[in-house]
């Protein structure tokens, strides 16, 4: 099998808007892309990554906010419960931090890297990072949730990430640090 070289994709790669597909079989190619977002993630200081941000567009997301680390394939939220506002960033949107308003607990269904169907109850942060890293399958992004004023507030910063090349990750100097790197 060849090796699969994964970089973090940013806004606005067209890849970042296109609804994932559903992996229909879990082969070793999956396991592979996946088990390589969970080393982009960590050398990255992020706590979720899903693979449209790094350029595939397949329903699968490693999230690991110090309860260990989960990759999911096709996950799919059965239940939501209260309601919760945390301020996120984002790896594919350096430089931009948003308040969003998430569930406070979820039952989500997947699978793991080798098929087999899970069950996940998740609660606070570990709920806010399974659900922003599913908003990316769904071809979302943190800005979306921005208000007017928000996002006048951050067009220096969206205008800079369109006139990278490439849409390569600015340098960690240019980007304003948030709570959570998703």
């Amino acid at each position: 099998m060849k090796k699969i070289e994964l970089k973090i994709r940013t806004y606005p790669d067209p890849v970042l808007r296109k609804k994932a597909q559903r992996v229909v079989k879990v082969v070793e190619e999956h396991r592979a892309i996946i088990s390589g977002m969970a080393k982009l993630m960590y050398s990255s200081s992020g706590i979720g990554l899903a693979a449209p941000q790094v350029g595939i567009s397949l329903s699968m997301i490693t999230v690991d906010c110090g309860l260990g680390l989960y990759k999911l394939i096709n996950p799919k939220i059965l239940k939501k419960e209260g309601q919760q506002a945390i301020e996120e960033g984002c790896l594919s949107v350096p430089g931009v931090c948003v308040k969003v308003r998430r569930a406070r607990k979820i039952v989500v269904q997947a699978q793991d890297e080798y098929g087999k169907l899970l069950n996940i109850e998740a609660e606070d942060l570990f709920a806010c990072v399974i659900q922003h890293e599913m908003e990316h399958l769904r071809g979302g992004l943190i800005i979306d949730h921005a208000s007017f004023l928000e996002k006048l507030k951050m067009k220096k910063n969206l205008v800079h990430l369109k006139t990278k090349a490439g849409y390569e990750r600015l340098p960690e100097s240019e980007t304003k640090s948030c709570k959570l790197q998703l």
